[in-house]
């Protein structure tokens, strides 16, 4: 088309890309600006208070006025490079934690004194807050790493006293910048440093929302989750214990004698789990390819290969909806242990995930959860787990008998048409909802949401699945027509699933040719034949357990957040739709990247 793409024309005063029609309508608001500036009858006067802004006019600036004025600042900055607005570096000499540890120790420094030692250190962070006290006396909140401390910059302290208005009329809220002085305290006894200089390392050309309202719009959290960094010290806490739980569960496999390997991300069939797969294409080969829904099969031909204990933490993708517990991407732990079985596993769960509370905690084995996201207000629903060992066990063919008052058909014709139909029924009977297809599988799996899930509010597990649920895993020993699963589940949702490996490489290929007959009957999920896998189990799998937990939700209910995308950094959203300029015609097809 021959319409202009969005961003093609140069603001010579901010250096942005922007459209013809909005930089034709900024040209006018300057000129108009500067008409009325011409007929100023101080023209000198109002040029000194452009240069140097008062604090109180700058709030009361919108975003976009205040971005471009600020980009003129730092443009002239860049042209005299006096100083100039992005050195390459500064030299820290310690970090706000350090410095508060090593300076802030009661008596160490009394107030209304610095320390007389001779001692300088330097430190660099964001500047959060501002406070003037005349002309002579500024007070910085300098945040780190989630320390803050303060700077107390006086023209007395400054290494050259008759710069001090002009460097300090240069920082803003939000501006990154580099301290040097000497530990003191307030009088009031705060912890502060007097800098000797103090050196602008990266300007913020935006308005930081204010500090006393902070950030608070949830789509604007996760769309700009810096931004949601440098302002919410929760949002900070929350990603350093997401990553303590991932380091935890590291840690507690490597001393068990696992070993962490890497699997590929794109495949040519898309096995090891459930779902409906991401398709992308390799541009060489010219093949459709998948990302991987689960590590699974590569992992079991590594325990053939002789690696018994492997274990892989990484991101899997899946071609699902988005909700409060679902991203089309996430983090998963699989782990595959040669001579292991499911009850074994379930002991590793239990005391995996009771001794990673106890370290959150400090001791304890209980959480608060409030399902409802409303902590602290009154009234909240809140839920108290308890992680101690062992965990509640629900058999899922009695505990769906026990609650339906119906007793199921044996458990070796479970994948009967016949039990299809008695199925059905009983999901129309007691109103739960199954799309198409409705296949056996499906349809028990809409029941045990129903009926047994909602049990699990402390951890447990439910045990004892049918063999049509689950196509990997090893038939059970005592009960026919069931296998050897379990599945751990928190606040009603499931958290982990194991099993005992099925190595029987006869039997499958009678499972995958099921899962074929299956997506041909319309379900997405139903996995294929991998030929790859059959090969190496017939090389010999040794008995084998296997293990899969998503991080993500594990998480979730360990930091008490109810939206997955809490504890995504960078969770999946919707693109924001741009309305075309006046003018200008929306993109077609080939002008789209």
């Amino acid at each position: 088309m021959a319409t202009e793409p969005t961003g093609s024309h140069k603001d010579p005063v901010t250096g942005e890309l922007i459209s013809k029609q909005e930089l034709k309508r900024r040209e006018k608001q300057r000129a108009k600006e500067a008409h009325k500036a011409a007929k100023a009858p101080a023209p000198e006067a109002k040029h000194k208070a452009e240069a140097k802004p008062s604090g109180t006019n700058e709030e009361e600036l919108n975003p976009n006025q205040y971005f471009e004025l600020r980009s003129r600042q730092i443009l002239h900055l860049k042209q005299t490079q006096s100083p100039n607005p992005y050195p390459h570096k500064f030299h820290v000499t310690c970090s706000i934690q350090s410095y508060i540890e090593t300076y802030g120790a009661e008596g160490y420094i009394l107030p209304g004194t610095k320390l007389d030692t001779g001692v300088k250190e330097s430190l660099a962070g964001r500047i959060h807050n501002i406070r003037t006290s005349g002309a002579k006396l500024k007070f910085y909140d300098l945040h780190g790493e989630g320390f803050k401390v303060q700077i107390m910059a006086t023209q007395q302290d400054a290494a050259d006293p008759d710069s001090f208005v002009a460097t300090h009329d240069i920082f803003r809220r939000g501006d990154i910048v580099g301290v040097t002085g000497t530990p003191s305290r307030t009088k009031k006894g705060e912890l502060s440093i007097s800098p000797s200089s103090m050196q602008l390392l990266s300007p913020n050309l935006h308005q930081l929302p204010s500090s006393h309202f902070g950030l608070k719009d949830q789509e604007t959290r996760y769309r700009k989750r810096y931004l949601d960094l440098i302002l919410n010290d929760n949002t900070r806490r929350l990603f350093v214990t997401r990553s303590k739980i991932v380091n935890y569960i590291r840690r507690f496999l490597d001393n068990l004698g696992f070993m962490e390997v890497e699997t590929p991300m794109t495949s040519l069939l898309a096995g090891g789990a459930t779902a409906k797969p991401f398709i992308t294409h390799h541009n060489d080969l010219d093949l459709d390819l998948y990302l991987r829904i689960a590590p699974e099969l590569y992992l079991k031909e590594l325990v053939v290969g002789g690696l018994d204990r492997v274990y892989e933490i990484g991101r899997v993708f899946r071609n699902e909806g988005i909700d409060l517990t679902h991203n089309p991407e996430f983090t998963i732990c699989e782990f595959y242990m040669a001579y292991a079985d499911m009850e074994d596993l379930m002991d590793m769960t239990e005391a995996m995930v009771e001794g990673l509370v106890k370290f959150l905690t400090g001791g304890s084995t209980k959480l608060v959860y409030h399902p409802d996201g409303n902590k602290g207000q009154e009234g909240a629903r809140q839920l108290e787990l308890d992680f101690k060992r062992p965990w509640k066990r629900y058999d899922m063919i009695e505990t769906l008998e026990e609650k339906l008052g119906v007793t199921f058909p044996p458990g070796d014709t479970l994948h009967t048409e016949e039990t299809n139909k008695w199925l059905r029924e009983l999901c129309v009977k007691h109103n739960v909802e199954c799309s198409e297809p409705r296949t056996n599988a499906r349809l028990l799996d809409k029941l045990v949401g129903e009926f047994i899930e909602p049990l699990c509010i402390s951890p447990a597990f439910i045990v004892g699945h049918p063999q049509v649920m689950s196509p990997l895993a090893k038939w059970h020993r005592s009960r026919p027509g069931l296998c050897e699963r379990f599945e751990g589940f928190l606040c009603g949702k499931e958290i982990c699933n194991a099993y005992t490996e099925l190595n029987d490489p006869f039997e499958q290929r009678l499972r995958f040719e099921e899962q074929v007959r299956q997506k041909e009957q319309g379900d997405d999920e139903a996995q294929g034949i991998d030929e790859t896998f059959i090969d190496a189990l017939e090389h010999g799998l040794p008995p084998t357990g296997g293990w899969g937990m998503g991080i993500d939700r594990l998480v979730m209910f360990l930091t008490d957040s109810t939206n997955i995308k809490e504890v995504l950094l960078f969770p999946a959203m919707k693109p924001l739709e741009v309305a075309p300029q006046p003018g200008q015609a929306p993109l077609d097809s080939s002008d789209q990247v």
